[in-house]
């Protein structure tokens, strides 16, 4: 099992539900998405650019996208918490995630992911 696939295994419900949830909803949306576990978490990259991570941290799971500086569209969806380049969605419950609004999200970070290697 690769290391990534065995992060998201071994967390504890709900958390393990939520991760997997997502997962689904990422590869569904972006079937050429690569798992990869990078800085001991899972990471997903689209064409070698990464997209997002996932982290089950304190009592949520938090999907950070590092491209969102470049993000008009729903922005108030996210956390940023002091983070100059990464806002992230957190889900507590496998419920709080609404499938139509993620999916627009990763399109949307996908759409302004080559804005930040620009610079």
């Amino acid at each position: 099992m690769k290391p990534a696939e065995a992060y998201i295994l071994k967390q504890s419900e709900p958390f393990k539900s939520i991760l997997i949830h997502l997962q689904i909803l990422i590869e569904h949306t972006f079937p050429e998405a690569e798992l990869k576990y990078k800085w001991r978490i899972p990471c997903y990259y689209v064409n070698s650019r990464p997209i997002c991570y996932l982290n089950q941290s304190k009592d949520y799971v938090d999907v950070g996208f590092w491209h969102s500086a470049h993000l008009t569209k729903y922005t108030e969806h996210m956390v940023s918490e002091n983070r100059k380049v990464v806002k992230s969605m957190r889900y507590k419950i496998l419920e709080d995630i609404n499938d139509d609004l993620f999916i627009l999200i990763l399109k949307e970070v996908e759409k302004h992911k080559n804005k930040s290697f620009l610079k």
